[in-house]
């Protein structure tokens, strides 16, 4: 009998609604009552902005993929046209979902917890504060644009905040007035909070709301039939030639000036707007009947996040904590030495990032410290890891920084943060065309009595002091020689171009990190013939290399337990007979944004942990320089391996994908509710774990 067939496009879950799929569970935060009430206003805005991105990157990329090549299919078998059509349907779902919660639950629940965002109707009392504010804050800075033959319709920016407004009389001119847009310059704040009231209560209204109130302001002589707002969602996405490209950084910057007005793809429309205007309007943009939603006010769910700040009431968001730090390093200021004692692994949020930036501040001012080489890919602003880099260049040291300018829409500020270490003296370098640098390295080049050492950090998430307070990412801080020349050899081949032998125990995309990670697969279908111990446990953010995924089905095929930790996308579909009964997938979405990429083995008994920048896509594996690293030290292998265990026991958080491409939250056990992320805070908190 032969061996069931793993012919992969009827097995594969679409790419693009396994996505639409992860923005629904971010939105069942929001819908979860035992999550503190603004934190889920906050994840129905985080879902908001989600489906805003999957638009500008996601559906463009169909879009483009129609037009250029319509008869093209996707892994899963679906053609661009039919991708569209799925991702309407599916999205018009969403959408509804995210009103629903805002309308129905969470604006209410507010109102009853004294934070009230004032209806139009319900403006009354407020109005003549309203209208000086309008007079003074928000007339001077708007240009309403009368349309008529000599004056086209005008350029609307990427997601920016606009109103149709239908007129009747006569113009300044004399000539019949019909339509007019309003747009609101994006200075102007989107949520405004009103003169509190006694008893400590809080009002805000929408931008949008006090501009459809005064809208016939700004047409002295003529009558506001009606105003509707509008939002147009484009292309965002950027193309660089970067083999024709003489400068790489100055194409970038010319793309980015665009970026504000790529194709469109959605238009979003109240939901009272008539039928004429919104055909009006999706004849400016050649959009059709797909590509168009009708929402309830606000146009825009993402700008409510503004409330979140806004509101003084902590008692409604989580609770703060303060992250730990290894035992060694409570008083331990010299961080080569605790670094020499033996390697430190990290786990963000959970575990302070301080140690990465004091490793770094440290770097910048030893003078036994000779170089630091580093990878960056996002920081953010006013960035300490920057600050030490440019501290260590102004004092001699020689700094090389490999910045991606192309991460998305961090572009401009990677451009900038360029400027800044060169002018200290750095050596910047924008990576390898053709391949983004994702890889999270640093090295730190020192010279000690028994001659030169390196000390490394390697790391799953960014060099981003804000983000490693949300996202849960390891770190690990080494000085092991054999790590330390495999990434001294990546670094020259980063620089230098030069090809890099062989890496003794880093694996390394684009070359063999996709291979590596099929013959370890490979190894447990061994193991488990052999009947030794054979399991494998993957954590990552997205899953849908066709390849990787045969090779888990064919492990699974062989007897070999897989067990799936996939935040986001995953194509994989699990638990089909004869195919992939023995995957089980789940998703965890809670406080912290699940980021880490973990790979355990179990190796017929010697277990084996890699820790990884790279997701299982073909970007990762093919596209992008990444680096995937060991974990050595045997506490620290138990360690994430009940960290993995703690996911994959958690019925509070997870959800679990059925065969059927649907999700289902994972059922409460009969025993006390687990939660992972909860249990890791609360362990780490109480100075667990002490291997340290």
């Amino acid at each position: 009998m032969p061996p069931p067939s793993t012919a992969l496009p009827p097995m594969l879950i679409n790419r693009e609604l396994s996505l639409l799929e992860f923005n629904q569970r971010v939105l069942a935060q929001a819908q979860d009552r035992s999550v503190p009430l603004l934190e889920r206003l906050r994840f129905l805005c985080i879902s908001s902005s989600n489906l805003d991105e999957f638009f500008e990157i996601r559906v463009a990329g169909v879009k483009q993929r129609l037009e250029n090549s319509p008869h093209l299919v996707s892994p899963d078998g679906s053609s661009p046209a039919a991708q569209l059509e799925a991702i309407h349907a599916r999205a018009t779902r969403l959408v509804a979902d995210q009103y629903a919660c805002l309308d129905e639950q969470l604006l209410p629940e507010l109102a009853d917890a004294g934070l009230a965002l004032l209806p139009r109707e319900a403006l009354g009392p407020v109005h003549s504060w309203l209208a000086s504010y309008f007079e003074r804050e928000i007339e001077p800075v708007l240009s309403p644009l009368a349309l008529d033959p000599s004056r086209p319709f005008p350029r609307i920016q990427n997601k920016s905040l606009n109103f149709v407004v239908r007129l009747e009389g006569e113009d300044a001119y004399g000539r019949e007035a019909t339509l007019a847009i309003v747009q609101a310059p994006r200075s102007l704040p989107r949520v405004v909070p009103l003169p509190e009231q006694s008893g400590g209560a809080q009002r805000f209204v929408l931008l949008s709301t006090i501009i459809e109130e005064f809208v016939p302001r700004l047409f002295d002589g003529m009558r506001v039939l009606e105003c509707h707002p509008f939002r147009l969602t484009r292309n965002s996405d950027l193309f660089v030639d970067e083999e024709e490209a003489e400068d790489l950084r100055r194409a970038l910057e010319g793309e980015l000036a665009q970026r504000r007005y790529g194709a469109a793809v959605r238009l979003e429309v109240s939901l009272d707007c008539p039928r004429d205007l919104i055909d009006f309007l999706a004849r400016q943009f050649a959009l059709g009947e797909t590509d168009l939603y009708r929402v309830p006010s606000p146009v825009n769910l993402h700008r409510l996040s503004a409330l979140h700040e806004l509101a003084a009431r902590d008692d409604l968001k989580y609770p703060p904590f303060a992250a730990s730090l290894p035992r060694r390093l409570n008083d331990a200021p010299d961080m080569f030495a605790a670094i020499r004692q033996s390697d430190l692994l990290l786990h963000h949020p959970f575990q302070s990032f301080a140690p990465v930036v004091d490793f770094l501040r440290q770097a910048a001012t030893d003078p036994a410290v000779l170089a630091i080489k580093q990878t960056l890919y996002r920081t953010g602003g006013d960035s300490a890891i920057v600050d030490a880099l440019v501290k260590a260049a102004n004092a001699g040291k020689d700094v090389t920084v490999v910045i991606e300018l192309r991460a998305r829409f961090d572009e401009q500020a990677n451009i900038e943060l360029s400027d800044r270490l060169q002018e200290a003296g750095a050596h910047v370098m924008y990576g390898v065309v053709g391949f983004k640098t994702h890889a999270k390295l640093a090295m730190v080049v020192r010279r000690e009595a028994g001659g030169i050492r390196r000390y490394c950090h390697l790391g799953t998430g960014n060099y981003h002091s804000r983000t490693a307070r949300t996202y849960t990412d390891y770190g690990l801080l080494t000085c092991d020689p054999d790590i330390g020349q495999d990434v001294h050899e990546v670094f020259l081949q980063l620089t230098s171009l030069t090809r890099a032998p062989r890496l003794s125990c880093l694996l390394q995309s684009p070359f063999e990190l996709q291979r590596a990670m099929i013959a370890k697969l490979e190894r447990e279908i061994a193991h488990a013939a052999a009947g030794r111990p054979a399991r494998v446990i993957l954590k990552v953010n997205a899953l849908v290399e066709p390849e990787s995924i045969d090779a888990l089905c064919r492990a699974s095929q062989a007897g070999v337990q897989v067990d799936l930790i996939v935040r986001g996308v995953c194509a994989l579909r699990p638990g089909v007979p004869g195919y992939s009964e023995r995957v089980r997938v789940r998703s965890v979405v809670g406080r912290f944004l699940e980021h880490s990429r973990v790979c355990w083995f179990a190796n017929g008994g010697d277990a084996e942990i890699f820790c990884s920048s790279a997701d299982w896509m073909e970007r990762n594996f093919f596209r992008r320089v990444e680096i995937s690293f060991p974990i050595r030290r045997p506490k620290y292998r138990d360690r994430i391996l009940r960290d993995l265990e703690a996911y994959l026991s958690d019925d509070t958080q997870a959800w679990s994908l059925g065969a059927d491409g649907q999700y289902s939250r994972v059922p409460r056990g009969d025993g006390p509710p687990r939660c992972a992320q909860l249990e890791l805070l609360e362990a780490y908190t109480a100075g667990r774990p002490r291997e340290e």
